[in-house]
Order: structure tokens, then C-alpha cells, then sequence
């Protein structure tokens, strides 16, 4: 079986200007993957499960196992020696690397280190997903404009699910591939080559306990996927186990639609979109899929602000379609708060 250095080194001969630093970066990420894998894995033994204590820029009680990652991979882009500079869920400010910047760094990263942490202590998958950009302008400072790209800018997106088995599955904008983790030789291997999402899917996965909440559009849309049509499959099958990275990746392999809706209290949602949003709209949509705000393409979105936040329809494309139809016809006030948060 092919590893994912091996993978790497082989997709370099399809550029002949790469130079190794990409492949590099990739390969650090994999090795901070590799030992958040292992704290996970120990977590309850090591005793570092529960909460740390502090909470992150969101105001959101970090987890323990929150800050281990976040500082796994700190020190890994750190010490790589590719990444100029880091924006993290747990890091109000970017987090520049100083002693890349001087070695001439070209990538950007934006990472959230331990996605749906909220749910270490009961053994549900959760992840790491990041994306990579490349810098705007080479020199001694990083600037906004190196930090705020839109997904149209992206160089690669990807996750790390840390579930009864450990994958990454990333893309460079030639198709999706995953590698899982074998641990007796401490190695990814190809495993899921060319990925691509079912269309229509059969599952829809949505917090329906914020209901009263949803705009319209979305109330009509999942009455939509409970109603009985048999020449559409429905009704569909209702899946939702709460992190973003393992809703995702069981749509991904059987065909689904995840949302995370902005609200009549949070217009805007609660995902963050350079390191959430973005990273997995790439995947999706070199997968055969599509990932909106309701009205807009995720990756036309242009960031104003290195924590901001975006509501999520993401899967497969005809579900993510027809409930982008329900949207502009119920609920076209939405669009408008949509904007304005992006200005908050």
C-alpha cells in the first residue's frame, strides 16, 4: 500500500515548480496528527480529560486534550520550518513564527486543532481540520492580507478524524483522497482513493433541538426530508452526532447533507469559516458535492476577520441545492444578516 509521503512525493511530479516545501508541511501536520492521535487514544488513562480551566476566543470552556493539541501542532509548524504563520480556534491572535518568516515560509495555516472536543469523554470521533494558503506578500511581517483569503485562495484543505479508526483525507484541488493510520508501524496509508459523495444521499443531520430557532427555509426543508416519497428515497434517514468533522465524514463516505444554520439568535451560525467552513466546502466540492451559507458558495466568501463565523449546508449536491431553494424562497431576511455579521 502506498503511504502518504510516498502519495505526497508522486503528486509532486504533476508540478514541475514544487519545490518540497508544500510536501514538508504536509508531512508536519501528519506528525502533530499522529501524537494528538495518541494523547487521544490515552486520554483517560493520562488523565487529561475535563476541562482545562480557560476558555478560548469564542468564550467557549477548553478542554484539556483543547490546549495538548493546539500545542502540538504549534510546535510542529513551528518547528517545520514551512509555516509563517498560524490562525487558531484557541488563539485570538495569529500566531506568527518568526524564525520561518526569516527562512523564507511561503503557507499560511488555519487550524481548528480538536474539532468537537465537547465530546472527548463519552468516545465520539473528533478531529483536527485545518487549511493551508499561501502568502500573499513575501517579507519580514505577515499581513491581513496573507491571513484573510477567501477558499478561492486555498492550496489544500483537510481533517484528521480520531474515530475507531484514524484517517486523514485531504485535497489539493486534484480530487480527495484519505490515508488511515496504522499504528503498529506508525504510518498513513492510502485507503480511500478519489473520493467522491453519493447524490443524491439519504441523511440529513441537523440539531433539530434548536427548531424554533431555524429560519423557515430550514423548518420547510427538513419537513422536506420527513415526508414519505419513495422515488426520492425519502424519507431520509436523520443523523446527527454533533461534531462537524464526524457528521461530515459519514456523509462523505455514504451520502448526506450536514447544515448548521444561522439562527433567529445567532444570524450568524457557530462555525468558523477560515478553519471549518472553508477547509471542508474544498473537500466537498472536489468530491462531487457543494457547500453554501444558504445563499452563497462557502469558498467565495471573503474572510473580514480571522475568527468569523458562517452557517453551514454541506453534502451532497442536489440536498444542498434544494434546501439553498427553500432559503431564498422562506427566508430571504437571512441573506441580509448573513452580511452584516461578516461586518461584526
Amino acid at each position: 500500500m502506498k503511504t502518504l509521503v510516498e502519495f505526497i512525493w508522486k503528486q509532486r511530479e504533476k508540478f514541475g515548480h514544487a519545490t518540497g516545501e508544500f510536501s514538508h508541511l504536509l508531512n508536519d501536520i501528519s506528525i502533530a496528527a499522529k501524537i494528538v492521535n495518541r494523547d487521544v487514544n490515552r486520554a483517560g488513562l493520562a488523565g487529561i480529560l475535563g476541562t482545562h480551566g480557560s476558555t478560548n476566543v469564542q468564550g467557549e470552556s477548553q478542554k484539556k486534550l483543547d490546549v495538548i493539541a493546539n500545542n502540538e501542532f504549534i510546535k510542529a509548524l513551528g518547528n517545520g520550518k514551512q509555516c509563517a504563520a498560524m490562525i487558531s480556534e484557541e488563539n485570538e491572535d495569529v500566531i506568527v513564527f518568526e524564525d520561518n518568516i526569516a527562512a523564507n515560509a511561503k503557507y499560511i495555516v488555519a487550524i481548528d486543532p480538536l474539532d468537537g472536543s465537547s465530546n472527548i469523554e463519552v468516545n465520539v470521533p473528533i478531529g483536527t481540520i485545518f487549511a493551508i494558503y499561501r502568502r500573499k506578500s513575501m517579507g519580514n511581517t505577515i499581513t491581513m492580507e496573507d491571513v484573510l483569503q477567501a477558499g478561492t485562495e486555498l492550496v489544500c484543505g483537510g481533517y484528521i478524524i480520531y474515530g475507531s479508526s484514524t484517517m486523514l483525507v485531504y485535497t489539493t484541488g486534484d480530487g480527495v483522497n484519505g490515508f488511515t493510520y496504522d499504528p503498529t508501524c506508525g504510518i498513513f496509508l492510502l485507503s480511500h482513493e478519489n473520493m467522491r459523495i453519493k447524490d443524491p444521499g439519504t441523511i440529513y443531520s441537523i440539531n433539530e433541538a434548536n427548531y424554533i430557532y431555524f429560519p423557515d427555509g430550514v423548518k420547510k426543508y427538513i419537513k422536506y426530508c420527513q415526508e414519505d416519497d419513495p422515488s426520492t428515497n425519502r424519507p431520509y434517514t436523520t443523523r446527527y452526532i454533533g461534531s462537524l468533522i464526524s457528521d461530515f465524514h459519514r456523509n462523505l463516505l455514504r451520502g448526506g447533507i450536514y447544515i448548521y444554520p444561522g439562527t433567529k439568535k445567532n444570524p450568524a451560525g457557530k462555525l468558523r469559516l477560515l478553519y471549518e467552513c472553508i477547509p471542508m466546502a474544498f473537500i466537498a466540492e472536489q468530491a462531487g458535492a457543494k457547500a453554501s451559507d444558504g445563499f452563497r458558495r462557502i469558498l467565495d466568501i471573503q474572510p473580514e476577520h480571522i475568527h468569523q463565523r458562517s452557517p453551514l449546508f454541506i453534502g451532497s449536491r442536489s440536498m444542498v441545492e434544494k434546501a439553498e431553494a427553500f432559503m431564498a424562497e422562506l427566508s430571504p431576511e437571512f441573506f441580509d444578516f448573513y452580511s452584516e455579521s461578516e461586518k461584526a
